[in-house]
């Protein structure tokens, strides 16, 4: 009986042009579960990128990878157009798909992701490798969505490799990971790498291209940091670019006793952000010494808490909190102010003047002031939620002067210091119980 022979790959000979850079290589002999790269622009994060997958797909036949960006134009653009030069007639692309097929069966998947339901497209998906273009693009619930597609029953590497540039709906998010290396339970430290690469790597590039350089240290203060110098504390679209830990983040000390104490609360069941802050009778300055946050908590939950975290209700004069802590809740009939101060030792609570873009207003008045002088908003550094979220918040595309609610996760203490700010003790500070003329807002 004859047998049919198994019919071998056709071998494939591509020769890939271009010598990595030393971050480059650096980026290619990483490890980590999750790596990062990029930074300022012009460090060839798209070329690496595309080379890394290219190389997995040779070494390992039959792996499956992934290559999204944003969107598809976007796409076609950096990436469709690249590979198909480079590759030739060396793999098959499929258009009805977007992939690319390697004759040992390896896989490219060029993928898009544009909101947030795009990314549902690939729940139940599974990828050996999943490349991340301008990861700053996308929103942490999209990352964790990509994460979870990252596994498979066989013995290829498991990775996700991003590239990123300061600014962005995701900005919040890559700086916590792989910048300021803040994890949360459940997040391994030795997962995550991140190499950092600009312009002045790009050898190439500064030999073809020697006035981009030029172009980027022609641009305004911001951008000229975050995309030349690659500083993640500025960037577009950023809401309080004036922010400065330099300038407004200050080492702990005693609150003298003599000083005014309150705070913001700002309430969530996804998180509750709570804020002390004490003001110096002297100069005006508030200086915010302490925060708590927490997701997960119930009213009466969230209450002990705060009152645990702080020193008993005599601490603080009051805490300032968003207006719908008011309204009566439709299971027990009871508004979420009377279910908080049943709770021993919680601050007495007053409605915040929730006006949005006065709020922030004020805030930025805080933060602003003469470059030699000490602005009259400083944080504590131990407070480093704040001191996170406040320069992470974007301006909100179709109302400039208000503050954007996405990424939602960097909201929450931002809010709660609008809320303390704009309840600012004025003359003694003595509480009038005996009038609300503003809905709920004490006036002092």
């Amino acid at each position: 009986m004859a047998t049919r022979s198994k019919k071998k790959p056709r071998e494939v000979v591509v020769r890939l042009e271009g010598k990595p850079s030393e971050k480059q290589a650096q980026f290619f002999a990483s490890r980590a579960r999750y790596t990062a790269y990029g930074g300022a622009r012009g460090g060839g994060k798209s070329w690496a990128l595309r080379r890394k997958l290219i190389l997995l797909c040779f070494r390992y036949p039959g792996i499956t990878c992934i290559l999204v960006r944003r969107s598809l134009p976007e796409l076609r653009e950096n990436h469709l157009f690249p590979l198909l030069s480079q590759l030739g007639d060396a793999v098959v692309y499929k258009e009805s798909t977007h992939t690319f097929t390697f004759p040992g069966g390896s896989r490219i998947v060029l993928g898009y992701c544009d909101n947030e339901r795009d990314v549902l497209r690939y729940q139940g998906q599974e990828y050996d490798v999943i490349a991340l273009d301008e990861a700053t693009q996308l929103t942490e619930f999209q990352f964790s969505t990509f994460k979870a597609c990252l596994r498979g029953a066989n013995s290829f590497p498991k990775r996700i490799y991003l590239t990123c540039n300061p600014g962005g709906v995701g900005h919040a998010w890559v700086k916590r990971l792989f910048v300021d290396r803040l994890y949360h339970v459940g997040e391994d430290p030795a997962d995550y790498a991140f190499i950092p690469a600009g312009v002045y790597d790009n050898r190439v590039l500064l030999e073809k291209d020697p006035g981009y350089v030029a172009g980027l240290q022609s641009l305004p203060d911001t951008l000229r940091r975050a995309w030349l110098d690659g500083s993640w504390d500025v960037f577009e679209g950023q809401f309080f670019p004036e922010f400065s830990r330099t300038r407004h983040v200050c080492e702990p000390f005693e609150i003298p006793k003599n000083w005014r104490r309150f705070g913001g609360l700002d309430y969530g069941f996804d998180m509750l952000a709570a804020l002390w802050a004490a003001e110096d009778p002297q100069t005006g300055t508030i200086y915010v010494y302490r925060e708590f946050g927490r997701s997960g908590l119930t009213l009466t939950a969230a209450a002990k808490a705060v009152a645990e975290a702080g020193c008993g209700a005599d601490e603080a004069d009051y805490f300032a909190a968003s207006p719908d802590l008011w309204n009566r809740r439709q299971d027990t009939g009871l508004a979420g102010v009377t279910v908080m101060s049943g709770v021993a030792g919680f601050p007495m609570l007053i409605k915040a003047d929730d006006r949005r873009v006065m709020g922030w207003r004020n805030l930025r008045e805080y933060l602003g002031g003469e470059a030699e002088q000490k602005p009259r908003l400083q944080i504590f550094s131990t407070c480093t939620e704040l001191i996170r979220n406040l320069p992470a918040l974007l301006h909100d595309r179709h109302h400039p002067e208000d503050a954007s609610s996405e990424p939602h996760a960097v909201t929450h203490f931002p809010e709660a210091l609008r809320y303390a700010l704009m309840a600012v003790p004025v003359g003694d500070g003595r509480v009038d119980r005996t009038r609300d003329p503003h809905g709920g807002i004490w006036r002092y």
